[in-house]
């Protein structure tokens, strides 16, 4: 079972998904197995929900490293609120990292993760819990029993789509840059050619300059 909350902090035109497991006995473990390109949110060095934001839902060009305050706010309010501990306490830090970075191993307790990379681990402050945000998150509030299997592949078909797109867009891209250069360089190249058969170039002006009245021209007909 998975929890899903919707936030428009970034806009009500920009509305991003949060999700999070009921439990940490399965839905939890089930996010950490399947949780795709995401951001993961907990508290730090304490209990609390894994809260995850889908990278798909932000606006284009916009990276986990790059959230803005006002969704990091929205998603550390839920964080803190569902900590038993954390809940209880002002100026609690919040730590997120990308899904891919987690390392979950056999050993490990139930819930319980490390990181690949622990310079890709960010942190957020958060001085006290605001009711404004967990009330109005609340209300956006849905339970939803999940396949993740199915879920993964649609994913994966999804991430593909997408990088087959921008992969078309750079080649149209480079099409268009190589026409360009082609019609500057066929434009420079008539130039070239009308200049010698049908023009004076400056040469030709400053030679003709130099004449004195009388002189032999060889382009003259001669009869």
């Amino acid at each position: 079972m998975v929890l899903e909350y919707r936030s428009n902090a970034l806009g009500d035109d920009k509305v991003v998904t949060i999700y999070a497991g009921k439990d940490k006995v399965s839905s939890d473990e089930d996010l950490l197995r399947y949780a795709g390109e995401d951001v993961w949110v907990h508290v730090d060095k304490l209990s609390s929900p894994h809260v995850y934001i889908p990278i798909r839902d932000l606006p284009d060009g916009m990276t986990w490293e790059s959230l803005p305050d006002s969704l990091l706010m929205d998603v550390s309010q839920l964080v803190k609120a569902g900590s038993i501990m954390g809940n209880k306490k002002n100026n609690v830090t919040i730590i997120y990292t990308p899904s891919s970075n987690l390392l979950k191993t056999g050993d490990m307790d139930t819930g319980t993760v490390s990181f690949k990379n622990e310079q890709k681990v960010r942190r957020f402050h958060v001085p006290e819990r605001q009711n404004a945000i967990i009330n109005r998150l609340a209300k956006t509030k849905k339970e939803r029993i999940v396949d993740h299997e199915a879920e993964r592949v649609e994913r994966i078909k999804e991430e593909g789509r997408r990088k087959r797109l921008a992969a078309n867009e750079r080649k149209n891209s480079d099409l268009e840059i190589q026409r360009a250069r082609k019609a500057e360089a066929a434009a420079r190249s008539y130039d070239n050619l009308g200049q010698k058969r049908g023009t004076y170039s400056d040469e030709d002006e400053e030679w003709e300059s130099k004449q004195k009245e009388g002189d032999f021209d060889p382009d003259e007909d001669f009869m």
